[in-house]
C-alpha cells in the first residue's frame, strides 16, 4: 500500500542511468505520478505504452519533446499528452530538468 502523502526530502531519487532518476509521488491501481528528473543532454527515448495513457507537465528546465511525429520545445509550465500506443520521448535541454509523469494505470514495472 501506498503512503497517503509524498514527502520530497524523505523519498530518495532511484537513478535510472544516463543521467535520468524518478521518484514514485504515488499510485493507485488506476493512475501514478512520477518526478523524473533529467542531466542537461539526458533521452527519454522514443517509445510508445500499450497499455498506458502518460501525461507529462515541465516543473522544471525544458526539454524537445516528440509526440507522433511532431516535435516542440516545451518549458516550465507547460507539458503533453501520450494516449496509449502514441510514440513519445524527450531531450533534456537543460541540467536538472524535471517532468511530472502521470501514468493511467498505473505503472506495475516501475514498483
Amino acid at each position: 500500500m501506498m503512503n497517503s502523502f509524498f514527502i520530497d526530502n524523505k523519498t530518495p531519487w532511484e537513478e535510472l542511468g544516463n543521467g535520468i532518476k524518478r521518484k514514485i509521488i504515488g499510485h493507485t491501481d488506476e493512475l501514478m505520478g512520477v518526478i523524473v528528473c533529467f542531466d542537461k543532454g539526458a533521452v527519454g527515448e522514443v517509445h510508445s505504452h500499450d497499455a498506458h495513457d502518460q501525461m507529462a507537465y515541465v516543473a522544471a528546465g525544458s526539454f524537445e519533446a516528440t509526440i507522433g511525429d511532431e516535435v516542440k520545445i516545451l518549458k516550465t509550465g507547460d507539458g503533453y499528452i501520450a494516449p496509449k500506443t502514441i510514440k513519445h520521448g524527450a531531450i533534456a535541454l537543460e541540467d536538472n530538468s524535471i517532468l511530472i509523469d502521470m501514468f493511467s494505470p498505473k505503472r506495475v514495472d516501475f514498483l
